[in-house]
């Protein structure tokens, strides 16, 4: 028995599932999951000592790859004054600082720690504003796991068949209306059976979380005016794409302007984290200035600024997003080429470091067409890939990242790997 399977096994009696986020146990492809003990680079060494060139990047905050010699030094130096102070910190103001620098639409902020809590205190946010109680959100889109958002949702409840959690009152899901992605008719139709009742419209601008999926020309500026015209909060989700997609996320390279963003994941450097932010008018109806109520022991976490501030300056030094996508599309045009040359259907969605693998002649371009993907072709695909030293998200139904590590000898081998993997199936 290996040590990972030793290990699992173990995990399974003291875990439900043996795992602490439902997608790392594997069930979408089969088999189980691998443990990993050392990252660096593009590089992980699983507990067998097998090195594995990663694209999940530990789902999005590792753009500048594993154990950045930077982000460490951060942190080290961070952890030399403690680990937390339950007061404010010099480092959240610096990262404070840099958020809204780097986000125009952003010109206040609040510090949380996880992508979730960002997605649950905007949405309340946003009611508390309008002072309306429904949201608009769109199926597959994923906003973490708290109640009002838990309903058509992407990425682990999508890739285990429960886009709707058990646990979830009937009359709080009552208050979220489900809608299409890049549907604008039903975007118009949605706002108008609600008629001043929408308080705020959350969506994910490029949606990660059923996939990579892009929005059609044009759809997300008329998600603003709809939004304008309704008096309804436009919150981007960005968890993913913020700092990633470019130095302002989704935002700057669509040029639109939501009312709130939330973000997570590369602000941390890898450490726990997430905040949210937007106009300042909405942003002081928080406490303590008004009467919509946020609150976290761990928010502003010293070692999780530190670590996001290395990383922030690193991407603003650096400015890694050209390089970043062509790497991306060497990884697509290697795949549609095995597809192609293969007769296998494939979609290879991709901007910048972000993209998707579907197995489908349909293009993807919401969830429904993300389900017509063959999810049992893609997890013969994945197990090929990691027989080879390819870690691909073991799901049909999430995002591939690839940091600025994967420049060189790593997307070379790793085009090779997914060309004889595809000539597998």
């Amino acid at each position: 028995m290996s040590i990972s399977d030793s290990l699992f096994a173990r995990a399974l009696q003291l875990m439900p599932g043996g795992v602490n986020s439902p997608v790392r146990a594997f069930r979408s492809v089969g088999g189980a999951p691998f443990f990993v003990k050392a990252a660096r680079g593009a590089t992980l060494i699983t507990a067998d000592d097998r090195e594995l060139i990663d694209f999940v990047c530990t789902w999005g905050p590792a753009i500048h790859g594993h154990n950045h010699p930077r982000i460490k030094a951060a942190i080290a130096t961070a952890l030399e004054n403690g680990t937390s102070f339950g007061t404010p910190n010099p480092y959240e103001v610096g990262m404070a600082e840099l958020i809204v620098r780097f986000v125009p639409s952003i010109q206040k902020v609040r510090m949380c720690n996880s992508g979730t809590e960002a997605a649950m205190s905007a949405i309340r946010l946003a009611r508390g504003f309008t002072r309306r109680d429904k949201i608009i959100k769109f199926s597959g889109c994923y906003h973490g796991h708290s109640d009002s958002v838990l309903i058509k949702a992407g990425s682990g409840a999508l890739t285990h068949g429960n886009p709707d959690s058990a646990g979830v009152p009937a009359s709080f899901a009552r208050e979220t209306v489900v809608l299409p992605f890049n549907d604008r008719a039903a975007l118009d139709a949605g706002l108008a059976a609600n008629l001043g009742q929408i308080a705020g419209v959350i969506l994910e601008p490029y949606c990660g979380n059923v996939g990579f999926i892009m929005p059609d020309p044009g759809y997300l500026a008329h998600v603003r005016a709809a939004c304008t015209r309704a008096g309804a909060v436009l919150i981007f989700d960005e968890v993913m794409t913020g700092f990633r997609i470019a130095k302002g996320g989704v935002q700057e390279r669509e040029e639109i302007v939501p009312d709130l963003t939330c973000l997570g994941k590369i602000i941390g450097g890898g450490l726990p984290v997430g905040a949210f932010g937007g106009r300042a008018d909405i942003m002081d109806q928080l406490a303590p200035l008004g009467p919509v109520y946020q609150a976290g022991t761990l928010s502003g976490n010293p070692l999780a600024m530190a670590a996001g501030i290395a990383g922030l300056n690193l991407l603003e030094e650096l400015n890694p997003y050209a390089r970043l996508d062509e790497l991306g599309r060497q990884l697509r045009d290697a795949v549609l080429a095995a597809c192609r040359a293969k007769g296998i259907p494939v979609q290879v969605p991709q901007c910048g470091s972000m993209f998707s693998i579907f197995f489908t002649g349909t293009p993807v371009r919401d969830y429904e067409t993300a389900l017509k993907g063959d999810a049992k072709l893609f997890a013969r695909f994945f197990h090929a890939c990691l027989e080879r030293g390819v870690y691909l998200a073991p799901s049909a139904y999430e995002a591939g990242f690839l940091s600025t590590a994967h420049d060189g000898p790593a997307i070379a081998r790793a085009c090779e790997v997914l060309t004889a993997a595809v000539r597998q199936l």
